[in-house]
């Protein structure tokens, strides 16, 4: 198959690349610059220059491919006006694909987050997923996709990713954190650290989503997570032991003040099942679990 992916230059991006073009897939990935178009020409993969509101590249590269992967995202965060244009600019990419697949039975492939799912419970790929509150928007899109999968015939997928994809170079919560951790002098969970988050090596989520384009239904939902809950004290003191700092419990308001966004994600108990999309598509994880990387492969 001819795959096009958007943020194929990102951290999850760049694996998958890999993980296609060894199980024989001929592969274009969008590139905003010539720094994330070397990246992707290194993994092996045509470069499709433009950003995300390039909707006419966007859109033509996506007819000329057999199946997209939308891994992509405009990361502003830095207020709640940014992070609304950032969610705006991202429905208009999804819309200007599904338009460009319609009548094609193609595969759209996007990725969400766990956290979108009910909390303190293990949701499984039929929990019915929070349509309300700050992770919500993602869900949205993902009914949109689901809806215009369904009138243009082609087929909407959705991947779910768990908050910490893991590996080597990663740059998301485990590093904050960490970095966190080294401007306060120790590492912090919230209560007795029992939260649990789910968790994957960024290889696995690469091989998820290969199965998803391969073997994947339209309107389904799957679930790349290879550890279903990982206790936040475990993550916590598996970082203090590799920083050499120490490990102290906080209050929720205490880690609110320290962590600051991250105190409400460090305190999300977010356990989730993968047991029906392992039987779907066939997926196996193999690479290490998350504090056996944090060992190996962080700070």
């Amino acid at each position: 198959m001819h795959i096009f992916v958007t943020g194929a230059s990102g951290f999850v991006g760049r694996a998958t690349l890999a993980d296609l073009i060894s199980h024989g897939h001929e592969v274009s990935g969008l590139a905003r610059n010539d720094a994330s178009a070397d990246k992707v020409t290194q993994q092996g993969a045509k470069v499709v220059r433009g950003g995300l509101e390039d909707l006419d590249a966007i859109k033509k590269a996506a007819q000329a491919s057999d199946a997209v992967l939308h891994l992509a995202f405009i990361h502003d965060f830095s207020s709640p006006e940014a992070i609304a244009k950032s969610n705006a600019a991202d429905r208009k990419l999804i819309a200007a694909v599904g338009e460009a697949l319609s009548g094609s039975n193609k595969p759209f492939v996007i990725a969400a987050g766990t956290l979108g799912l009910p909390r303190g419970q293990l949701a499984t790929e039929d929990s019915e997923p929070n349509r309300e509150g700050p992770m919500a928007e993602r869900q949205q899109a993902a009914d949109m996709l689901f809806s215009m999968s369904k009138e243009n015939s082609f087929k909407g997928i959705l991947v779910r990713f768990p908050p910490t994809v893991h590996g080597k170079g990663d740059q998301g919560f485990i590093t904050m954190l960490g970095n966190i951790a080294k401007k306060n002098g120790f590492v912090t969970y919230i209560n007795d650290g029992a939260t649990r988050w789910p968790a994957t090596h960024r290889n696995d989520v690469a091989s998820m989503l290969r199965l998803a384009v391969e073997k994947g239904t339209a309107g389904a939902s799957y679930h790349a997570v290879a550890e279903e809950g990982v206790p936040m004290k475990d993550i916590m003191t598996a970082v203090g032991s590799k920083l050499q700092l120490p490990v102290q419990s906080k209050s929720p308001e205490e880690g609110q003040a320290l962590l600051g966004f991250f105190g409400h994600v460090v305190g999300a108990d977010n356990p989730t099942s993968s047991e029906k999309s392992r039987k779907a598509l066939g997926w196996q994880p193999t690479h290490p679990g998350l504090v056996e990387d944090i060992t190996q492969s962080y700070f």
